[in-house]
């Protein structure tokens, strides 16, 4: 059984490994253990040391073993690590079953090399025998698991045979998320949303674009659908980004369906002064310039505002952008308006990033918590009277959007919440509460065809400035 996680054509990888015989070829020499030794020590890097996969996948900046792979063994690596990750628990379950006791405590090695294995026999288009003799050969490699080599082989050949039976069950009964996110779901949302919320995160997700005009051309040119909030929507790239229609001549940018929701939540903002703070990489900023706001764009980080700026310059599109912390930021005259989506655990974002639930705990969804509240209290400062904040994350838990905006308005008289309509953006009713709050889970957008299907998990709330 094999999911869309890693379907990107490494049907090669069978001849490659075949022509590289690893009883005879050094380690050194076998073709495609770089890929699988790299995805092994990021996986490691994801799930013990708490490292976010984008900054070690990152193409400049990434960690040294990923960055010496070449293009074609980068995205492998990338598809194993987003399959590893999506099905950590069930993975566990299907190993734990072949073993005849538990891995030692410290063999943290041998479990990723079997991790790696694992997620390309059971979710990607790898040949069986490709995945189970290099998982083989990485293990006689490293001194640490040499004498587990046997051991690998029979378990990685035992998944392999079994996989179309095993596989279904153990998705049944296994939930891949950790107690603590499970616990939190389940206190947020009833359990049958919480139980539709997982599934729709092991399922690979579609690519959404803003487009500046004409949806349904570009539906038509990717093979993709026109949303009801007009966003368009692929299942399946046909090529890479920069390859497709437009992207040169700056027609249309990647954006979730659900991040495009917050910047409408301003209204009409052409010729309005907004700010738009912790801004990069752009996607809201684009927005908002698009519709003729007069931005400034603001975020602490330069190279993510150089992503921006190179952003805006394809896009064609113009904001004033300004590199400045925003707790500590003072303008010489204040907004009219002011978008703050917040940096977040970012549990809304699971589909696209697996490694969200292995890096993050509780304590950081507090931690988080506590310095959106900051950033929204000095949001307060940067706002003329009269004016409009929205406030914004990708998050799930209600302690970084309901319950800090009820701590908020209890704490700041000068602001009152101006309710979001129910139909004020077409497509979007059922995601307002009754209090006038928006809320998008991954399990929003169902269809019939769940590579179509879901979005990010986003909250929004607009506040208003008492004047």
């Amino acid at each position: 059984m094999r999911s869309g996680s890693g379907r990107h054509g490494h049907r090669g990888e069978k001849r490659r490994a075949d022509r590289a015989d690893s009883r005879e070829a050094p380690a050194s020499e076998v073709a495609g253990l770089a890929s699988r030794k790299t995805a092994a020590r990021l996986l490691a890097a994801v799930v013990d040391a708490k490292t976010p996969l984008d900054g070690l996948t990152d193409a400049e900046h990434g960690h040294p073993q990923f960055l010496a792979l070449d293009v074609r063994d980068r995205g492998l690596v990338r598809a194993i690590l987003a399959s590893a990750l999506r099905h950590r628990r069930t993975i566990e379950a299907l190993i734990a079953e072949r073993l005849h006791s538990p891995l030692p405590a410290n063999a943290t090695t041998l479990s990723q090399i079997l991790h790696v294995g694992a997620a390309q026999i059971l979710f990607l288009d790898v040949p069986d025998s490709a995945a189970v003799d290099l998982a083989v050969t990485h293990a006689k490699s490293d001194p640490r698991t040499a004498r587990f080599a046997a051991l690998v082989n029979a378990v990685l050949r035992g998944l392999a045979r079994e996989k179309e039976q095993a596989v279904p069950r153990v998705l049944g009964k296994v939930t891949d998320a950790p107690d603590w996110f499970v616990s939190r779901l389940r206190e947020a949302y009833d359990v049958e949303r919480t139980e539709q919320i997982l599934a729709a995160h092991r399922v690979e997700p579609p690519t959404d674009f803003t487009v500046k005009s004409d949806p349904q051309r570009w539906a038509a040119a990717f093979g993709g659908i026109v949303l009801p909030t007009g966003s368009v929507r692929v299942a399946r790239l046909p090529s890479a980004v920069p390859e497709l229609p437009g992207y040169a001549e700056g027609e249309w940018w990647v954006q979730d369906a659900a991040a495009a929701l917050p910047a409408r939540l301003l209204g009409a903002v052409s010729g309005v002064r907004v700010a738009d703070l912790c801004a990069a990489p752009g996607g809201k900023t684009a927005q908002l310039a698009f519709a003729g706001a007069k931005v400034t764009a603001v975020d602490t980080s330069r190279s993510r505002l150089e992503r921006l700026t190179a952003n805006l310059a394809r896009l064609q599109l113009e904001a004033e952008v300004v590199q400045a912390d925003v707790l500590a930021w003072r303008p010489a005259e204040n907004f009219d308006a002011i978008l703050l989506d917040a940096p977040c655990s970012s549990t809304g974002t699971v589909r696209r990033h697996p490694d969200v639930l292995w890096t993050k705990s509780p304590a950081d969804v507090e931690k988080l918590a506590a310095l959106q509240r900051r950033l929204l209290d000095s949001a307060v400062a940067l706002l003329r009277p009269g004016g409009r904040i929205v406030f914004s994350n990708c998050s799930l838990d209600p302690a970084e959007g309901e319950d800090l905006v009820r701590h908020f308005l209890a704490d700041h008289p000068e602001m009152e919440l101006e309710r979001i309509a129910p139909g004020e953006i077409p497509g979007t009713a059922e995601f307002v509460s009754p209090e006038g709050l928006l809320r998008t889970t991954p399990a929003d957008f169902a269809s019939d065809d769940p590579a179509l299907s879901g979005m990010d998990g986003f909250f929004a709330v607009r506040l208003r400035r008492r004047g």
